[in-house]
């Protein structure tokens, strides 16, 4: 969103006025985010939206350098400088500035200098984390119906033959009084039952939900039950729930099927971790739950949305796959079918929520978003 020069224009000519309060109303009411730095790129004033963004407040800030609160930021710094020493306009497209609690800002800016002597600078900032999310949602919820209509067209054209395959080899089967010759028949018919069923995984669920009263904490001990009877106890969970979520209209059964396949996923690559380094850290799961409001999913705001993350220790999922990760056979292991992300898709899709999933070495996070309202 492009920031409007003529607001800029007005908000240099008024800030001047800020220290006597003249227009510390109107500043403290706009939705953009302003500060003023002065000497030494210090920080003379911060509006509400301001400090709600750098998460601190003027009365923690005033008089810190800017680098206080930008803490890992250097292309944002170096233009601030550029701004005092030669007097000039910049504007950023954007950028990310790094706060200092670790979080990452993506954001347009804009630094006009105010007064040169003693130095002002007029810095307006508009967040464009949201905006990029839910562009990156709609493209994820695009990609996920031109899948399925790919895989539905796809397993149409290899099951019908597939069926005749059957067939025939069954008929020849009765004609046969030859066992070794049978053999090769049932081969044929085992074979065609095979590739009925990945077709059918591919496809995923298809029978209609059955939705109830469905509390996710349930779901996800049933997953971390389930995995620790398969892990014979060699893993260990964390679990950080927010007990303030109420239930929704869910299938139990389908959601505690679409968590444990990314769930299984996560305790495979927290062995595949350990296995590579045998001194770190224990195999590990964290399991956390918080309440969203005012979310939007994809091009839908809803009033009040469930955050489940996901959360291994594993090796991390390379660049060039994660972006591919949810498509069906697409698989970072060697013995991985490429399915269990998919169908997860699909149920969570259906329940008209959507999984996301951003990953570095030793840090692997599924992210699903469930609407607790609306979703039926």
């Amino acid at each position: 969103m492009p920031i409007n020069r003529d607001s800029s224009m007005a908000l240099s000519m008024a800030a001047p006025q800020i220290k006597a309060n003249g227009y510390k109303n109107i500043l403290d009411s706009l939705t953009t985010a302003i500060l003023v730095l002065g000497d030494g790129l210090r920080i003379e004033y911060l509006n509400p939206a301001a400090e709600s963004l750098f998460e601190t407040s003027i009365t923690r800030s005033q008089g810190l350098p800017i680098r206080d609160i930008l803490a890992d930021s250097e292309d944002a710094l170096t233009t601030l400088h550029a701004a005092a020493d030669n007097g000039h306009s910049y504007t950023r497209r954007e950028a990310e500035f790094v706060l200092t609690s670790g979080s990452r800002l993506t954001v347009d800016y804009s630094v006009s200098p105010i007064n040169l002597s003693p130095i002002e600078l007029l810095i307006e900032i508009q967040p464009r984390d949201r905006l990029l999310r839910i562009s990156r949602e709609e493209d994820i919820i695009s990609q996920q119906e031109t899948t399925r209509i790919l895989v539905r067209g796809m397993a149409h054209e290899i099951k019908n033959p597939l069926g005749g395959i059957r067939g025939a080899a069954q008929l020849l089967d009765r004609e046969l009084s030859d066992g070794d010759q049978r053999e090769y028949t049932q081969v044929i018919i085992a074979e065609a039952d095979r590739l009925r069923s990945l077709v059918d995984r591919m496809l995923g669920p298809n029978k209609a939900l059955k939705l109830a009263p469905t509390n996710v904490h349930e779901v996800l001990e049933r997953v971390k039950t389930l995995l620790e009877a398969e892990s014979r106890g060699r893993l260990t969970f964390r679990r950080d729930y927010d007990p303030s979520l109420p239930e929704f209209a869910g299938d139990k059964e389908q959601l505690i099927q679409a968590f444990l396949n990314i769930a299984r996923n996560a305790m495979e690559a927290a062995f595949e971790n350990q296995s590579e380094h045998a001194d770190g850290e224990p195999p590990t799961i964290t399991f956390r739950t918080r309440a969203l409001r005012q979310f939007t999913i994809g091009h839908k705001r809803h009033r009040l949305v469930c955050r489940v993350d996901v959360i291994d220790n594993g090796p991390g999922i390379p660049p060039d796959l994660l972006q591919n990760i949810f498509y069906p056979m697409i698989s970072g292991r060697a013995s991985g079918t490429g399915l269990g992300l998919s169908i997860t898709q699909s149920i969570i899709g259906q329940h008209h929520g959507l999984v996301e999933c951003e990953s570095e070495p030793g840090k692997t996070d599924f992210i699903i978003f469930l609407p607790l309202e609306d979703n039926q």
